[in-house]
This record gives C-alpha cells, sequence and structure tokens, in this order.
C-alpha cells in the first residue's frame, strides 16, 4: 500500500487500510496453511505475505474519499478471495481462530530470525488485525497526533472486537487477539512522548537492546509507520463486516485531524499514564461494547455506548466539514444495534454448538455480504436521527 500522497493544505488526508485474513478450508473449516500458494495465484493483485502460512494481508490504495475508501475495502476482500477459491480455500475476517490449528511459518529470513528469538510467542501466534494509515505533513505533526489520540485508542479497539474464541475455547474476552497479541515485548500502550525527537531516540533506544529484530517490530498501538509517511492505527480486530473496517477507518481518520488541530492550538494531551490507559485497554478487550469503558474526557467509567457516543462527539467537527457526518453516523448506529464480529460469532456458536460452524459462517459473511461481485453493494444508508437515538438499542 502506496500511502505517498501526503496531505494538502487545504484537502483531506489520505487514509487508506490494511486487513489481515484467515485462509480457510471449506471442508474442514479450519485455517489451512496455503498463503504461498494463494500469492501464487493472486499474481500482481497487490496480496502480501505474513507471517504464518494460515493468513493472507490486503491493502487499499491512499484514498481521499471514505466512499472510495469503502469500496476498495470490499473489492480488496473480494481480489483475496477470489485469489485463495482457485486453489480451493476461502478467506475469513476473524481475528483469532475458533478452531484448533497447528501453525506453518512463512519461510522468510526475518520471519526465521523471530521464531529463534521469541520461541512460543511467535509459534502460537495466529491473529489477525486491521491497520489504519492516515498521512501525516512530518514527524513532528505524527508524533504530536499519537500523543493525542492514545486515550481514544481503547474505544477504536471496541467497536472492532471479532475474537471471543481461542482454539476450541470461548476466552472471555470480545477481542482475545489484543491478549495474544500483548505477549510482544514492544506491543500496547505508550506514554506521551511530547516531540519527534523524543519519539525516534526511544526507538532507538529500543533497537539498542536487541529484543525486536528491527524498526517493524515496534510494536506500539499507533505509531509512525516506518514506510509511508502515515500514522498507523493498530489496535483493531480484523472487521468481520466490512461496514465495521470502513467506520474504523472514518474514526480513525476524523480523530488523527481533530489530533493535529489541537496541537496547532496548543491543546496539551489528556495527561493520562500509560498503567491508567493499559486498564482501560484491556476493559475494551474483555467487554467490547458490552460493558464499560474508560471515558477520557472525564477520566471515568462509563457504558460503552455512551464512550462511543463521546468518540464521535469529539470527531463530529471534522466529519461534518468532510461531508462525512450521515454516513459514520449511520455506520456507528449499525454496529451499536447489531453488536461486534464478536456477538456475530458467540450468537452463532449458541445456536449451532460449533466452532466449525462459526468459521462457515465467517466465511460466509466475508465473502457474500461484502465482494461487490457477487451481490452488488447499496449506498450506504445516510439518515437523520436524534443523536440519543444512537444508543437506545
Amino acid at each position: 500500500m502506496d500511502l505517498s500522497l501526503g496531505r494538502k493544505v487545504v484537502a483531506m488526508r489520505t487514509f487508506g487500510v490494511e486487513e489481515e485474513f484467515l485462509l480457510i478450508n471449506p471442508l474442514l473449516l479450519c485455517p489451512e496453511a496455503a498463503a504461498d500458494a494463494v500469492l501464487l495465484a493472486a499474481g500482481s493483485s497487490g496480496l502480501m505475505r505474513e507471517c504464518k502460512q494460515e493468513q493472507i494481508e490486503t491493502g487499499t490504495e491512499p484514498q481521499v474519499s471514505l466512499t472510495a475508501l469503502s469500496a476498495d475495502i470490499r473489492r480488496q476482500r473480494a481480489t483475496a478471495d477470489e485469489a485463495a477459491a482457485r486453489i480451493g480455500v476461502r478467506i475469513a475476517a476473524l481475528a483469532t481462530s475458533p478452531t484448533e490449528i497447528s501453525t506453518e511459518l512463512t519461510a522468510d529470513p526475518r520471519y526465521l530470525k523471530m521464531q529463534d528469538r521469541f520461541g512460543l510467542t511467535l509459534r502460537d501466534q495466529l491473529t489477525c488485525g486491521c491497520h489504519v494509515h492516515v498521512a501525516v505533513e512530518s514527524d513532528e505533526e505524527g508524533v504530536a497526533i499519537l500523543d493525542r489520540i492514545r486515550v481514544w485508542l481503547p474505544v477504536l479497539s471496541a467497536l472492532s472486537t471479532n475474537s471471543p474464541f481461542w482454539k476450541s475455547e470461548d476466552s472471555g474476552y470480545a477481542s482475545y487477539r489484543t491478549q495474544a497479541w500483548s505477549r510482544w515485548p514492544t506491543a500496547g500502550v505508550y506514554e506521551v512522548f511530547g516531540s519527534a525527537a523524543a519519539y525516534h531516540d526511544l526507538v532507538e533506544t529500543l533497537i539498542a537492546s536487541e529484543v525486536p529484530i528491527d524498526r517493524g517490530q515496534i510494536y506500539f498501538d499507533a505509531r509512525l509507520s516506518a514506510r509511508h509517511p502515515t500514522v498507523e492505527v493498530r489496535v483493531a480486530d480484523v472487521c468481520l463486516q466490512a461496514d465495521d473496517a470502513v467506520l474504523q477507518a472514518a474514526l480513525t481518520r476524523a480523530l488523527v485531524e481533530t489530533a493535529a488541530r489541537e496541537w496547532t492550538r496548543g491543546v496539551a494531551p489528556i495527561p493520562m499514564p500509560a498503567a491508567q490507559l493499559r486498564l482501560a485497554a484491556w476493559r475494551a478487550s474483555r467487554y467490547g461494547l458490552h460493558g464499560e469503558l474508560l471515558d477520557p474526557q472525564l477520566n471515568v467509567l462509563r457504558d460503552a455506548r455512551h464512550v462511543a457516543r463521546s468518540l464521535f462527539e469529539h470527531v463530529r467537527p471534522v466529519l461534518a466539514e468532510q461531508g462525512e457526518e450521515p454516513m459514520v453516523e449511520s455506520l456507528l448506529r449499525q454496529t451499536l444495534i447489531r453488536g461486534t464480529g464478536c456477538n456475530r460469532q458467540r450468537a452463532v456458536y449458541a445456536r449451532t454448538g460449533s466452532f466449525a460452524e462459526v468459521v462457515s459462517d465467517a466465511v460466509s459473511l466475508t465473502n457474500s455480504v461484502n465482494s461487490p461481485r457477487r451481490r452488488p453493494q447499496p449506498k450506504p444508508v445516510c439518515f437523520q436521527f436524534r443523536s440519543d437515538e444512537l444508543y437506545q438499542a
């Protein structure tokens, strides 16, 4: 994904989405080590490998409009599934595997080095995330944004939760991917950096420790991208439904723009300690939208739906200015009514008692609802409603 189109003074920031998917054997309904074959079948379509052969990654082009990004997300999902289908597998937007799996490492020198250094942490790792890139004008602006968005990242995480199951067991979490991912020594929340120099000094210190093997292993919840002139927000599970990925992207870009404007006006970051923020992130992972989250503006626990509303209200001026407010409000309302992928997975399991059926449903939903080639996509429903109606379901 090339996000080299930087932000212009009067233009909206470009943004893009990377999504990781499991490759599923449609007969056994479990992940299959087929990435190399899928990439060969895909040719020059732009699909990317990951550290495990049971998963692949897609990346959109840099987009300006939300409708264009939405179409690109769906197109990338369709492209990935069509390539997978050529060799007899399918893709599934599952952030962890509901069924038992023994994984196969991708034969790459970097991954082999990671295996040697991190052992079981890597061998046990099979998780799929959704990463949102948003263009920034400089590292200084990017770090100022990181400092100001950090307290909102647990809310984005809660809106994406899609990994309740782990190795044929209900984990008790809405996002167990977050727990599995936190085993990496550089993963998770971060303190306020204060400047680009301080950010880069910390990264160099971490690299010098010889724990992360390279800058790509700086797994902060949000970071300056090592490959693009962007901030990269990395807290979300891969979303079962494409609409939820679109919502993640829209809220993330609006949050980045809001933070950049705060920095320009001299508004200081909320000084929440990383230890407290880590607990806020844990609550988002544990309960998703069905519990209480920390409201960063009030520094109190509130119903998750109201904290989601707080995030929406925080970025509403930017969304309104960009003409995206009705669409994003509709997407948010939809998510709060039907729940996230976590709710869907648990509902299927409660109905069938089968983890294989959970996988089957995810394959169907990922590839039928989200694929414009299989089912024409209606335009997003954009309508007005009282803001308090957003949280009644």
